[in-house]
């Protein structure tokens, strides 16, 4: 039995650690799965989508090996608004791999580590000290894991054509880790260019967006932003999704469908690996043009509707079956009915 202590925002236990890692991998696995089936992205969209989530599961699995036989720290999730592991986690990953080299030089040479082992195991018939385990671990993680590949507060898209039922010429895309949520945001940009190759125009353009999109704001307000500081991009359409809260056992937050989760889990009515994902997708579009500024330096900027706002919820069957029975009128104000993912029990056989 992992017993969470729900005032601590540290998993403090090698059975914690090892049961969130395994919760988040396979709840992010199932989540892109079921955004694919279910066409909440364009085919682009998705394609898009499914290279920040696997920048995002390869930086976890990399704190996962970091951690897992380090008895001085601990790993910190944020238990309040998100269910995602604290957005400093990534700092330190990120902070560590350009010291590669320093720490490399201080570890134990592999060989050595190996000789020592096989002595343990099969001459001295001993289990391995965690020590020498963290050792092992940590030449792993020197020797394996990508600065490059790591999530950072701001993970810039390339510029790509879009389709032709798309509301701009051009569309491009970004990832955030918002500090204040601790929870990953993807965006969408669908613009025209007034200029004659887009190529040399593309630095000013991912400067404005790591500049003033690099955080959760309302989306109206993101795109008047860069609208206003790229006078030769015309944005068209833009589109936010906020991957989270991850309702969980871990989880430490006011969200009624997390309270409910808990709750339900302290009574044994649903299984310790019960889990729900919250999805927001925001959208806004340009309806019409409007001129801002002197006579003689009248820039062209965006009247945009008003935002579209859509909740969704994913969940194992056992558990949407719970909230329609405790948070009816949750589920009712969904954008679409929550959609159906495997379970992590249900995994197993």
């Amino acid at each position: 039995m992992i017993v969470t202590p729900l005032d601590s925002a540290v998993l403090d236990s090698k059975e914690q650690y090892v049961f969130y890692h395994k919760m988040v991998d396979f709840a992010l696995k199932e989540l892109i799965m079921s955004i694919s089936q279910n066409h909440l992205c364009t085919e682009q969209e998705m394609l898009v989508f499914k290279q920040y989530c696997d920048i995002l599961l390869y930086s976890v699995e990399a704190m996962r090996v970091k951690y897992m036989y380090d008895e001085e720290d601990n790993m910190k999730v944020d238990l309040t608004d998100s269910g995602f592991p604290n957005y400093i986690e990534f700092r330190y990953l990120y902070n560590d791999l350009e010291l590669r080299n320093d720490y490399l030089n201080k570890l134990t040479g592999v060989n050595q580590l190996k000789e020592e082992f096989l002595d343990t195991l099969l001459r001295k018939k001993q289990s391995v000290k965690k020590q020498k385990l963290f050792q092992a671990a940590s030449i792993v993680y020197y020797t394996s894991v990508e600065q490059k590949y790591i999530f950072n507060r701001f993970v810039q898209g390339k510029i790509l054509e879009a389709p032709i039922t798309a509301n701009g010429k051009y569309m491009t895309s970004w990832s955030f880790y918002d500090v204040a949520h601790n929870r990953p945001f993807i965006c969408y940009m669908y613009f025209d260019y007034d200029g004659k190759r887009i190529d040399s125009y593309k630095n000013q353009i991912y400067e404005v967006l790591k500049t003033v999109a690099d955080r959760d704001m309302d989306l109206d307000t993101m795109a008047y932003s860069i609208d206003r500081k790229l006078p030769d991009v015309f944005p068209k359409h833009l589109k936010r999704i906020d991957l989270g809260p991850l309702h969980n056992v871990f989880a430490k937050d006011e969200n009624e469908i997390t309270h409910v989760i808990l709750e339900s889990i302290g009574k044994k009515e649903i299984p310790l690996e019960s889990y729900a994902i919250s999805v927001r997708i925001d959208e806004v579009y340009s309806g019409s043009e409007f001129k801002e500024g002197s006579f003689f330096s009248k820039q062209t900027l965006q009247k945009w509707s008003k935002v579209i706002h859509q909740n969704y919820v994913f969940a194992p069957h056992r558990i949407i079956q719970m909230l329609y029975s405790k948070t009816p009128d949750l589920m009712n104000n969904l954008a679409k009915a929550p959609f159906q993912v495997s379970g992590i029990e249900s995994s197993r056989h």
